[in-house]
């Protein structure tokens, strides 16, 4: 059956490999191994930033963050910026969201234009071009996103009422009689106060599942965005006794990294989180409880795919499950996600077609490089809309799906501006040289630090990322070729958004300009005769102000001959 919806789940700080289908020891994830089971699994999905708002602006844009410019979470995505329901829309796609985007509305500059934030248009730029049957971005209740969100509301109606029952009930556990915030990690391994039918991950399910059941005829794509297994780490029962630390992973990494870190590695290391996920406690408290709201996902995938059969709705509709970035969880003495270690840019994705074209890929895995930037002109290729090369710098993953000989990524590309962050005081950068930029080719990863030497990573001899090859002579050849790679990528900026390059590339320049009824060079009419008749395309409209009288002049000239 032919594809006509797109159902796009993305968790939020989900890594790579912490489902069983990627080869989690003692986590088992069936739901979301079912989905790979289905359709494919890509092992080598790359984020193009390690941070939330960065890397979905990146996502639903289908463009690198030095194309988009929202650079970090509090940067909004400027208006006009074309994202996936201004693609889609036109083709008659609902495009709808449910659950988290990270976007920072820019208000500013739709007052600028005219547009009231809170018209239709208004939304549309606020929430990434989505129509929105619910946004619910959590994080915390002075995020300015959600100051009264309908969870909350939906928390009350059910007996858990309290001046903000998120923050109360969902993000807080008990202790001696007190009621203890999960921000605080050592509370990671108590239960959340709220049941686990009205925890978070079940909400967006229950959200996700009416959209689905009065979805109508009109296709769809509903962006179905999880805010776990992000921080506050806390859980409620049954899944916050699941895990212990008997399940924690020992954590990948050598006291080489501390011996003599590339300055910027070093100044992140010095990070409060990152010192605090250093002590093997912090980590023992916490992982449980990651892993717990992991393994509530993945209950809540089973739930939402069991509802997609049980309506038909399986037979047609293209399934997505990814992450928006990785998490460092203590390794490489790291907390959070501030560098481009596997663990913070390597994602889980996976990708069920029910089109009979991917019956071939179904249950295999994919280890070809790709990118999130990759899923837009996916979406384009599912409603057989043109591609956009000049506007979008990702290509359709369907030619894998469908296991058609397809040219692979020579690299991807990764970006992280630090300006937000301890470490550009702590090495006292300006905020417009507080950049890394890295680029991978499958092997060797080489980050540009702006300001300081190049960081690279031989991933072939040295999987875990532990020996920093970037000062080593030996070395400068490969350094060389990935840094002149990395100088041609940003020489190529896609910010001519408004034109084709094939409409550039097929009209010959100076007869774009003539239609305008402007001459450059010609000295006189018979020079403008002779380009007429035998270098421009016939086409020119006889109304032209400066060429009408000449074409005029010309056909009455053929008409007498």
């Amino acid at each position: 059956m032919a594809t006509k919806n797109i159902l796009f789940i993305m968790c939020d700080q989900l890594r790579w490999d912490y489902l069983s289908c990627n080869g989690h020891p003692h986590l088992k994830t069936p739901n979301i191994d079912a989905l790979a089971a289905r359709g494919v699994n890509f092992k080598r999905a790359y984020v193009q930033s390690p941070v939330c708002g960065p890397s979905r602006m990146s996502t639903y844009t289908g463009r690198y963050v030095h194309a988009h410019g929202a650079s970090w979470n509090f940067v909004p995505l400027k208006a006009g910026e074309m994202t996936i329901g201004d693609h889609l829309r036109p083709q008659g796609v609902k495009t709808v969201l449910i659950g988290k985007t990270h976007m920072r509305a820019d208000i500013a500059g739709m007052v600028r234009l005219g547009i009231e934030p809170n018209s239709h248009i208004g939304v549309r730029i606020s929430e990434c071009g989505f129509d929105p049957f619910e946004r619910d971005d959590g994080i915390h209740p002075y995020s300015g996103h959600d100051p009264n969100p309908r969870y909350n509301d939906d928390l009350r109606a059910s007996g858990l009422d309290s001046e903000n029952p998120w923050e109360e009930w969902a993000n807080a556990t008990e202790e001696d009689g007190e009621i203890k915030s999960g921000w605080f990690l050592k509370y990671s391994n108590h239960p959340a106060r709220v049941p686990d039918q009205k925890a978070e991950t079940p909400y967006i399910t229950d959200r996700a599942i009416d959209f689905l059941s009065n979805a109508g005829p009109d296709p769809w794509v509903a962006h179905v965005s999880y805010i776990k297994p992000h921080w506050p780490y806390i859980v409620p029962e049954p899944y916050a006794s699941m895990y212990g630390p008997e399940h924690v992973i020992p954590a990948i990494k050598s006291i080489k990294e501390q011996e003599d870190p590339h300055p910027v590695f070093k100044a992140m290391q010095d990070h409060r989180v990152s010192k605090t996920f250093a002590n093997e406690e912090t980590r023992t408290t916490v992982i449980p409880a990651y892993m717990g709201l992991i393994k509530q996902l993945d209950d809540q995938i089973g739930r939402l795919m069991d509802h997609l059969k049980s309506t038909g709705q399986d037979k047609d509709t293209m399934i997505i499950f990814t992450s928006d970035h990785g998490d460092y969880l203590g390794d490489h003495w790291m907390g959070e996600k501030d560098l481009f270690h596997e663990q913070a840019i390597r994602v889980p994705l996976i990708i069920v077609d029910p089109d009979a074209r991917a019956n071939k890929t179904r249950g295999k895995d994919n280890n070809d490089l790709v990118e999130m930037i990759d899923l837009l002109p996916t979406f384009l290729d599912v409603y057989d809309t043109p591609q956009v090369p000049h506007a979008l710098d990702g290509t359709s993953l369907r030619p894998k799906l469908f296991g058609d000989v397809h040219d692979k990524k020579p690299h991807i590309i990764c970006e992280y501006d630090y300006s937000f962050q301890e470490a550009r005081v702590a090495l006292g950068t300006p905020s417009r040289d507080s950049w890394l930029r890295m680029i991978y080719d499958g092997r060797w990863k080489y980050i540009l630090a702006e300001g300081f030497r190049p960081m690279l990573f031989d991933t072939e001899n040295d999987p875990n990322e532990f020996d920093d090859l970037g000062a080593s002579p030996e070395f400068s050849d490969i350094r060389d070729d990935l840094h002149e790679r990395l100088f041609k990528w940003a020489r190529q900026p896609r910010q001519r958004m408004t034109v084709a390059d094939d409409t550039i590339e097929t009209t010959f320049v100076q007869e774009r300009i003539a239609e305008s009824g402007i001459l450059i060079g010609y000295w006189d009419e018979a020079e403008l005769e002779h380009a007429l008749r035998h270098e421009w395309h016939p086409r020119f409209a006889a109304h032209n102000p400066i060429i009408g009288p000449t074409l005029k002049k010309l056909l009455r000239k053929d008409l007498k001959e």
